[in-house]
């Protein structure tokens, strides 16, 4: 029995891995066969692709080689661009120097792009915020030294970056310090007040008026459980809260690096973006995790690991209106559903019919979850071989409850999500 369930587990995720999948965890590969060798990373979306900007790392030394600029239009497929920033001949990003976290912002009043890096001695002892630019996304770009603020370089290890809504550009660094960048993002001009309590790796996004701040312990190249800070303002006061992931999970063994702020095809889903650090064999062995995030108020989370997952995919059925469907005509192999649970979730209504019209099963799915989840949401028994529709259908109705002291709970819609029909051959043995 068990060999059972695992050939059909396995064929299940074959297919799911095999249709425009975010898979975690293991190596990506590029459009030439090679490793996607891009860590410390961020994304910027520039017309209709994504460019992923991270660290060229080596397997021989820890020493700065370039940083490398990949793109792509669905955010799982990844086209090697080229390395944007190669090492100095000399200086702050020359031989035998670190390079680090690079970040990518456009800045508004130039329409030049920014790239802002963290500089260091192989001892780590001589920290510098870098900078460089380019006319374009994905050229060559031109390195122009330190960061100034006050005339004074910025000497700070880990970094992150920030844009708001009103395109101002932040540079957030180590220990809980904010600076405001210039209009052209060329230097500092306004220190924040410092936060209290943040460690390294900052990655911030902002959702509902609400920034969020993401930050790691330091355990070097050793996962652990990443925190998070909220605020109504950039100013603060800034509220400490705790893991984002299930306690004891190490953030799902990763460290944050940035936070996409919003996936196409589902609305105001941050994706967070973590590092699986393999040191010292950094750019065979070391991998990614990628996971859409929950927020509600100044709630946060990442409920449940997702090995692959679709990040852009437009849902096959999204409806709250009774009588909204979606069908699936399949031969007598079996058929999983894959929908997303969430807050606002209903009853489905979930119908095998034959091909001579007669339904042989009917059952009721429950969509609601008060986290949002993805995934298998209904598994069609085996099935003689025939022709068959498969229906979801929206119910028009949802899971709702009080306790003793008349609280509500449950869900406040109707919403059912489908992703995808999945088919997979039943296992001789079945």
């Amino acid at each position: 029995m068990k060999k059972i369930l695992l050939t059909a587990l396995l064929a299940i995720t074959t297919a799911l891995i095999s249709e425009g999948q975010i898979v975690n965890g293991v190596p990506w590969f590029d459009n030439n066969g090679k490793i996607v060798n891009a860590h410390g990373a961020c994304i910027v979306k520039d017309g209709s692709r994504y460019y992923l900007f991270g660290e060229w790392k080596s397997d021989s030394t820890n020493a700065f080689p370039g940083f490398a600029c990949y793109s792509s239009s669905d955010l799982v497929s990844w086209r090697f661009e080229r390395v944007v920033l190669k090492q100095q001949k000399s200086g702050l990003m020359g031989p035998n120097r670190v390079g680090e976290r690079v970040k990518v912002m456009r800045c508004p009043a130039t329409g030049e792009y920014v790239m802002l890096m963290h500089s260091d001695n192989m001892q780590y002892s001589d920290p510098h915020t870098c900078y460089a630019t380019c006319k374009t996304i994905d050229g060559d770009y031109t390195f122009r030294g330190p960061v100034l603020y006050n005339g004074d370089p910025i000497r700070r290890w880990d970094i992150g970056t920030f844009q708001d809504s009103d395109g101002r550009g932040y540079l957030l660094v180590h220990h809980g310090l904010i600076y405001e960048l210039s209009s052209d993002y060329h230097s500092a001009v306004r220190l924040l007040p410092k936060i209290e309590g943040v460690g390294e790796s900052p990655a911030m996004f902002k959702k509902g008026g609400i920034y969020y701040l993401l930050t790691s312990h330091l355990t070097s190249w050793e996962k652990n459980d990443n925190y998070y800070f909220t605020s109504k303002s950039m100013e603060g006061p800034w509220t400490r809260h705790g893991t984002f992931c299930p306690e004891g999970s190490l953030t799902f063994n990763s460290q944050c690096t940035f936070v996409f702020p919003q996936l196409c095809g589902d609305a105001d889903v941050p994706m967070y973006m973590g590092d699986r650090w393999s040191y010292p064999r950094q750019a065979s062995a070391a991998t990614y995790v990628w996971l859409p995030m929950q927020t509600d108020s100044v709630s946060l989370s990442i409920s449940e690991y997702l090995p692959c997952w679709s990040p852009i995919e437009k849902p096959l059925l999204n409806s709250r209106t009774k009588g909204d469907k979606v069908e699936y005509d399949f031969d007598g192999s079996r058929v999983a559903v894959l929908g997303k649970m969430t807050p606002h979730g209903g009853y489905a209504h979930i119908s095998i019919v034959r091909h001579d019209g007669d339904t042989i099963r009917s059952s009721l799915v429950d969509f609601y979850c008060r986290y949002a989840s993805e995934g298998i949401r209904f598994v069609t028994p085996p099935l003689p071989k025939s022709r068959y529709k498969l229906i979801v259908e929206v119910a028009g109705e949802h899971p709702k409850w009080a306790d003793k002291r008349k609280n509500d709970y449950g869900s406040d819609d109707d919403y059912v999500i489908v992703s995808r029909f999945l088919t997979y051959l039943p296992t001789s043995q079945e």
